[in-house]
């Protein structure tokens, strides 16, 4: 199919085919496994699962891609959900799904984020991402990379950067290196947040002004004696902080009220 990338959808094809190998081979996937690729455009990841698996669900808003995939795939192999991935509700598929994908850069956040809300019925995860993506993702406290995306995704997910792949393996070729990334729920969270929603929230407000101490950006929510109390820094900044120590200060805050 000659299809022309169109920028709105954030389309960079992978063309490489030792990548492309080296991909399915960390997904490793399974015949019966309940398998869904958020978009899969020409097919370089969705040829290669087919060879590997009975069914897979993909979830592609381009029409014209859509339209291709109609003809190039047999109905009982694929089935095609025309919608856009940040209001695909991934839990209708079932429990135990494999979610993997070449997700547009665009909205790589966003959908990262719209998967949380769908982790009960998620095993795990396999993305290609911006690598300044995945380095946040993975990022350690006190580390440049580190922040808000670091610390919501480590509360849900073990994640592990598994390869970096470079511009050229893609058609359109995109500005940027780009990597691969394994994420897997937590078996039982580490560290539990009584209120997901006040953790959530304080996590926002720490990296709202990142240069700031915590003193400044958790003014609203806690004093020098709390402070004390939590036995955490008030001059330390958010990057500072660890996945554990957001916890500890969202359930002091919680418990106070």
């Amino acid at each position: 199919m000659k299809h022309v990338a169109k920028k709105r959808f954030g389309q960079n094809f992978l063309t490489d085919q030792s990548i492309i190998t080296s991909l399915i081979d960390a997904i490793n996937p399974k015949t019966e496994e309940i398998i869904v690729e958020i978009g899969p455009g020409l097919g370089a990841l969705t040829k290669p699962l087919l060879k590997k698996i009975n069914h897979l669900h993909v979830v592609e808003i381009d029409r014209d891609i859509v339209g291709w995939m109609q003809n190039e795939y047999a109905k009982n192999t694929v089935t095609i959900h025309n919608v856009d991935a940040l209001k695909f509700d991934f839990a209708t598929l079932g429990k135990d799904i494999r979610v993997v994908g070449n997700l547009p850069y665009n909205i790589s956040t966003p959908i990262l984020f719209h998967l949380l809300d769908n982790l009960a019925q998620i095993s795990d995860m396999h993305f290609m991402l911006q690598k300044e993506v995945v380095e946040r993702m993975v990022a350690q406290p006190s580390t440049p990379a580190y922040g808000r995306l670091s610390v919501m995704l480590q509360y849900h997910l073990v994640m592990e950067y598994l390869i970096t792949v470079p511009p050229e393996a893609f058609e359109p070729a995109p500005k940027v290196e780009s990597a691969f990334v394994r994420c897997v729920p937590h078996a039982a969270l580490p560290f539990v947040a009584k209120d997901e929603a006040l953790f959530a929230k304080i996590v926002l407000a720490a990296f709202g002004q990142r240069r700031k101490t915590i003193r400044n950006t958790l003014k609203d929510f806690l004093s020098d004696i709390d402070f004390e109390q939590l036995q955490i820094s008030s001059q330390l900044r958010a990057e500072n902080l660890s996945v554990k120590d957001f916890v500890d200060i969202s359930n002091y805050i919680h418990s106070k009220t």
